[in-house]
């Protein structure tokens, strides 16, 4: 540390941090001299996040309000400024903190340049704070802080009217600075000598031992003198602020048989806090870290708490519910539940089948009110060490994903439990068998898009199923329009049979069990794509009925296609065809099933009268980037359509088969007047 504190008030928040607090200020400030670029770093576990949250708060006019700061050092107190925007990456993509960053700033921008673009054009800079960069995306094994850092934070700290902090891993935080001239950037590493502060851990553990600041009355911390001394030797050993909160919490956690004067139990780094406190409790290490894995291998906020015991016996290979059942006091201190809404009524809504987490595995840990509870580690740097341990971290993820699909009621992921159904994906990516998972479309239209989307996007493309590639594509559209379970089936479905498997559409049609609104019957790529649409028929021979057609407009030149004009019989084809004129090509399709009409003749085919049109049950809108279908009764839509290629056509025919043209092709599908529903 510089300078003398002794007369100033520390942050109720940090607690210290004299000189970590000065250069932030400074750099808030705009201080002659200050960086336009902070990169906060340390080891995990080094307090960066308690940092850059009691620095926030003196940026935030509301909390400003609520610190002491005319009894703080006035060089560590930035002045009072608009808030900053503070995007924070924890689960987000690199994408979606961008996006966050353009919409705070109201940015116009369609694409990635444009946002930077539009930040270097502006005439004031603009403050970007980024926290917990090292809990970026939705997936773990995807290494999405990698990505945030050179997709993101990088291009920004090169942006000149930007003035950007950020709080990223050590390994990554060179890359946020690199090839930024002299003196713009300053990397301050919690851990090295300049910025670290020993004296800090000593008053953090005081503090937690503190029955005023919610410790349990215990003899070591009632007495003042007994509080003080336990204080300054668990900070005086330990090597970081959690290895001080572990320290605290395994004694207050378990106090029996806890001797405030053998130090030999303190801990001096997160791995010697798991041992030391299984060695005193008579517990060998490895049985508690066996008990911890599954929790260090979890996506997203933790496990649910009865799959716990199930995914521990398969990582360590036995049962270990009995370990588990009288373990609280072994795995507490380590160990936080989160309580997140029960999600049994929004999957019945989505038409997702049973509730879910329905089945006996699902129905354990949900509470009266609507709550499940979620185990997680207390802190990401438990995890690591937890993981460092096994012996190979994918045959542990291999056990893990076998254990999840086991526990699929009647392997229904309608009936899945929202972990398995979810975040399955991530734990098979980091075992290597994610490509095997990705043939059940059950998975793909249950599952929710923005991890699984994450996970296939992680895989090499070579190594991926043509179903999956399917949903590689379709993701985009269900991440971005936040499709519920039905919408999602719909979508996959037509995509599926554009991409010429039929098969998975018909499982979504039958073995899913959803009432979709619609049927995609047939799907015709084109190259060039298609320009105009037509519903018809073609009249059979003397008492034969009608076959209903699609006739399509194309390029001139498009290989099967005929020039208009050149109908048989030497009729006029372009007054059969709206969009058909002079120069185009057309093809004739069957309205209702798969194949062409080679030799249809085109001056026969009929098209709906405007009689009939206005007689049809359903009606169609259309609008730049969506079709509309609806019940022209009630005016209700019954089917909305977006895609993710730009419609080019579209037409209805009166008994409801919908033939829409996009620049990838055509495609039919046949409404049904229940439902509403989304395709592309």
């Amino acid at each position: 540390m510089t300078g003398s504190t002794e007369d100033y008030a520390p942050h109720p928040h940090i607690g210290g941090r004299t000189a970590a607090l000065r250069a932030l200020a400074a750099w808030r400030a705009a201080a002659p001299g200050a960086p336009r670029v902070v990169v906060l770093t340390g080891d995990a576990g080094s307090g960066r996040s308690r940092l850059l949250t009691g620095f926030l708060m003196l940026c935030e006019p509301e909390y400003r309000k609520q610190l002491p700061l005319d009894a703080m050092d006035p060089s560590t107190v930035p002045p009072e400024l608009p808030a900053p925007a503070v995007p924070s990456a924890e689960g987000l993509t690199a994408a979606q903190v961008l996006w966050l960053i353009a919409d705070h700033f109201g940015l116009r921008a369609t694409g990635v340049q444009g946002v930077y673009a539009e930040l270097a054009a502006l005439d004031e800079p603009v403050t970007v704070v980024v926290p917990d960069v090292d809990r970026a995306g939705p997936v773990r094994a995807a290494d999405e802080p990698a990505r945030l850092v050179r997709e993101v934070l990088a291009p920004l700290a090169a942006t000149g009217t930007v003035r950007l902090m950020a709080e990223v891993p050590r390994p990554l935080a060179a890359e946020v600075a690199e090839g930024l001239p002299p003196g713009t950037a300053q990397i301050i590493d919690l851990d090295a000598p300049e910025w670290a502060d020993p004296d800090l851990l000593v008053r953090y553990a005081q503090a937690a031992l503190d029955p005023e600041f919610g410790a349990p009355e215990l003899p070591f911390t009632v007495d003042p003198a007994a509080r003080l001394a336990l204080g300054a030797a668990i900070g005086r050993r330990a090597g970081s602020p959690l290895v001080v909160q572990l320290a605290v919490h395994c004694a207050l956690m378990a106090p029996e048989g806890f001797d405030p004067a053998d130090e030999r139990f303190l801990p001096t780094s997160v791995g010697t806090a798991l041992d030391l406190h299984a060695r005193r409790l008579g517990t060998d290490s490895q049985t508690l870290r066996l008990l911890l894995a599954p929790l260090a291998l979890a996506e997203a906020e933790g496990i649910p708490v009865q799959l716990w015991s199930r995914l521990a016996s398969a990582v360590a290979g036995h049962d270990m519910s009995p370990a588990i059942a009288g373990g609280m006091l072994l795995a507490g201190p380590f160990v936080q539940p989160v309580e997140v809404p029960a999600e049994a009524e929004e999957a019945a809504s989505e038409g997702g089948g049973e509730a879910a987490g329905g089945g006996e595995e699902g129905a354990e840990g949900d509470s009266a009110d609507g709550e499940r509870t979620l185990l997680r580690l207390l802190h990401p740097a438990l995890a690591e060490e937890i993981r460092a341990g096994l012996p190979n971290v994918a045959a542990a993820q291999t056990q893990i994903a076998m254990a999840l699909l086991e526990a699929v009621p009647d392997q229904d992921w309608g009936k899945a439990d929202p972990y398995v159904r979810d975040h399955i994906a991530g734990h098979t990516l980091e075992a290597g068998l994610l490509p095997q998972l990705l043939t059940d479309p059950g998975l793909f239209v249950h599952a929710d898009p923005v991890p699984l989307r994450a996970a296939v996007e992680a895989v090499p493309l070579e190594q991926l199923g043509a179903p999956a590639r399917t949903y590689l594509r379709t993701a985009p559209l269900l991440t971005r329009t936040q499709a519920p379970t039905l919408l999602r089936a719909a979508l996959l479905e037509t995509a599926f049979v554009e991409d010429g498997l039929p098969e998975y559409a018909e499982a979504i049609h039958g073995r899913l069990g959803l009432d979709l609104p619609w049927q995609t019957l047939w799907s015709l790529p084109v190259a060039g794509g298609v320009s105009a649409v037509t519903v018809g028929s073609l009249p059979g021979a003397e008492g034969a009925g009608a076959t209903p057609v699609a006739v399509l407009v194309l390029p001139p030149g498009t290989p099967g296609a005929r020039p208009v004009g050149a109908g048989t019989g030497g009729g006029e084809s372009g007054t059969t065809v709206e969009g058909g004129e002079s120069g185009t090509a057309v093809l004739v399709h069957h309205l209702v099933q798969p194949g062409l009409l080679d030799d249809a003749d085109l001056d026969r085919i009929v098209r709906p009268s405007e009689e009939e049109r206005a007689a049809a049950p359903l009606g169609l809108s259309r609008g730049g980037d969506y079709l509309r279908v609806w019940n022209r009764a009630d005016q209700e839509v019954v089917a909305a359509l977006i895609s993710d290629t730009p419609f080019t056509a579209a037409d209805l025919s009166p008994d409801g088969i919908l033939l829409v043209a996009t620049t990838r092709g055509a495609k039919a599908l046949r409404i049904r007047a229940a439902g509403a529903g989304i395709a592309s």
